[in-house]
């Protein structure tokens, strides 16, 4: 895929969301051997250092993988995020980022529009590739867009087949930005679905596999995660088959939660817009 200021990014990168920093290096390996080139790590994940000693080790030209970090919310503010990104380049071992992303809205802090400013003039400077956004609706990204004349590259949220975020994805359709999904397998439940179980059956492909390629045929870039080297190696194995059309609207009829109960346990206490 390519991002609206022209950066190619590829379409499923590996995610290391609560994998704990002792094991980060390892399964950040298994993932480039299996054939990811997109890494997904964070501030507040605690292991952007170990992110970077796996790609460094890997022996992987830096430009043949594209790595997304993002700013801890509580971090908000112009001169501090260039600061933060300066101490996530210097953990990662690298010059720059390809994508850049403000991780949650974080409105009590009130310096989000700052923090954006700042992304802004760390892309005029080349320290980072993109910069895009993370758990926004559409009201957020309105307000943004009437803010700021750069949009963003990507808007990072919650997706996955109980909870498909269509008005959220035409929006980003419309503006140019790409939508990417974390939790994209629902936490492991939507592994449960006996629609998803019959179709992985018949594409003869795992319930993950089946979820990750619907993600991709949506024009998604899904964020998967696993801390299981044979589960790694299979949900990086998406793009030998595709979905019909008749099951993709099969999928689509799986949508029923309107609010993502993952979302509202997860960011009970943090504050929003």
């Amino acid at each position: 895929m390519r991002t609206n200021n022209g950066i190619d990014i590829p379409q499923a990168g590996f995610g290391v969301y609560q994998i704990p920093a002792s094991r980060t290096t390892e399964m950040v390996r298994v993932a480039l051997d299996a054939g990811y080139r997109h890494i997904d790590t964070a501030q507040v994940y605690g292991n952007e250092a170990e992110v970077g000693t796996a790609i460094a080790e890997s022996g992987l030209p830096r430009e043949d993988v594209f790595i997304t970090t993002k700013l801890n919310p509580q971090r908000h503010g112009y001169v501090s995020t260039g600061r933060e990104l300066e101490e996530s380049l210097r953990k990662l071992r690298t010059s720059y980022v390809d994508l850049y992303l403000l991780h949650w809205p974080s409105p009590g802090k009130d310096q989000y529009l700052e923090s954006w400013r700042a992304c802004e003039n760390l892309l005029a400077e080349g320290k980072v590739r993109s910069i895009g956004v993370s758990n926004l609706t559409v009201p957020d990204l309105v307000w943004l867009a009437g803010q700021s004349q750069t949009a963003p590259a990507v808007n990072q949220v919650e997706l996955h087949p109980s909870f498909q975020q269509g008005e959220l994805r035409q929006y980003h359709r419309s503006r140019g930005i790409i939508t990417q999904a974390w939790g994209p397998l629902a936490w492991g439940e939507a592994l449960k679905d006996p629609t998803l179980q019959a179709l992985a059956k018949k594409y003869g492909k795992t319930p993950a596999q089946l979820i990750l390629r619907w993600q991709v045929q949506l024009g998604n870039i899904p964020i998967g995660k696993s801390a299981t080297p044979s589960r790694i190696r299979e949900n990086a194995a998406i793009f030998d088959f595709r979905i019909n059309a008749d099951d993709m609207e099969r999928i689509a009829t799986l949508d029923n939660d309107p609010h993502g109960a993952p979302v509202r346990t997860m960011s009970a206490g943090l504050p929003r817009w």
